[in-house]
């Protein structure tokens, strides 16, 4: 993962005066074949308050973007690293919006979400999550779908589809292998489900996104 570009600072409030607010902008550049795995588990927005190692982070971050220094691109790109561990840790705790990290952060849903990424093949069910978790199938089901923002076949599905995508993009198996390697019989259920996800078929996915690179 590389960092691109801290300086882009907005300051609002009376140009004489003291700002009402300040804000540092930058970009991440994921180096993997297909980002969209990564994205996919990070929270949209992510509001924390009153942080004191973010704080210092984003006071080094300006710092650092402010006065070009020897060493300056490689000390704001592990800084921002830094800077992005830290806020999402605070995806895990109960004020944070629904979504996989959060849903990480909570002990009982972490051992079944563990049991999926470890054997994403497994054709699972609600059961045997609820199982994993040591939780009723209906209190399983409800906590889940209220912590990680959908529900649990919901997600499984959703992993499988940007595991397929990965996998299709890096060009190393054919689209049967890659069917049996996300947990699909037969590579027609695999194409009929892929393309309930992505709107299109495997074939139609990787044809896309190479004519676009």
């Amino acid at each position: 993962m590389d960092y691109v570009g801290a300086k882009n600072e907005l300051r609002y409030g009376d140009k004489e005066g003291s700002p009402e607010m300040r804000s540092l902008g930058g970009s991440f550049l994921f180096d993997c074949v297909s980002p969209e795995l990564i994205v996919s588990i990070l929270p949209e927005i992510v509001h924390v308050k009153a942080s004191t190692r973010l704080t210092q982070l984003v006071t080094l971050v300006g710092e650092e973007s402010a006065d070009e220094k020897p060493g300056h691109e490689f000390m704001l790109s592990r800084l921002v690293e830094l800077l992005l561990i830290e806020a999402m840790r605070f995806t895990a705790n109960d004020g944070a919006p629904p979504g996989l990290l959060r849903g990480l952060g909570d002990k009982r849903l972490a051992l079944a979400l563990k049991k999926i990424h470890e054997r994403i093949e497994h054709p699972w069910n609600v059961d045997q999550l609820a199982h994993a978790a040591a939780l009723s199938r209906s209190v399983f089901f409800e906590r889940f779908t209220r912590t990680v923002g959908i529900s649990p076949m919901e997600y499984v599905i959703s992993w499988r589809m940007e595991l397929a995508k990965e996998l299709l993009l890096r060009g190393e198996l054919s689209i049967t292998e890659i069917a049996y390697k996300v947990g699909y019989k037969s590579t027609s259920t695999f194409s009929t489900a892929f393309r309930r996800h992505a709107g299109q078929s495997p074939s139609g996915f990787v044809r896309d996104r190479s004519v676009a690179a």
